[in-house]
């Protein structure tokens, strides 16, 4: 005898989605959700200006791993804040980064830090 609401005997609805097991697989060789979800949430890696840049050479500026990775995680706390533009301080260097872009402005170290006014940043870090 048919059924006359339209459940097969199977649990599911008659001429519903297919089962389980006719599901198409996901892609052979395909990258696992966890391992896609840590790359999308790793940060990209900070960039230098040319401005930036010209100042780092010209002020003989230290950039060692140590002080790039403290300026990426400053960088990385006014992300999580939603700053925009940013005065990080590591050291006795300032840093002035374009938060979104993840973008190191300028640089300016501490001789020449005296006459500095910086403007148009919303928040300051110290890393």
């Amino acid at each position: 005898m048919p059924d006359p609401i339209g459940i097969d005997h199977l649990g599911g609805l008659a001429g519903g989605s297919p089962s389980p097991a006719a599901r198409p697989a996901p892609p052979a060789g395909g990258a696992a959700f966890g391992d896609l979800l840590a790359r999308k949430l790793q940060s990209p890696p900070l960039t230098l200006s040319g401005h930036a840049l010209q100042r780092i050479e010209r002020r003989g500026i230290n950039l060692d791993p140590t002080t790039m990775k403290r300026l990426e995680d400053g960088v990385d706390r006014a992300a999580a804040k939603g700053c925009r533009d940013s005065l990080v301080l590591v050291d006795k260097t300032a840093f002035v980064v374009s938060v979104p872009n993840r973008t190191v402005i300028t640089a300016v170290d501490q001789d020449h830090m005296r006459e500095q006014v910086f403007t148009n940043v919303d928040s300051a870090v110290i890393a």
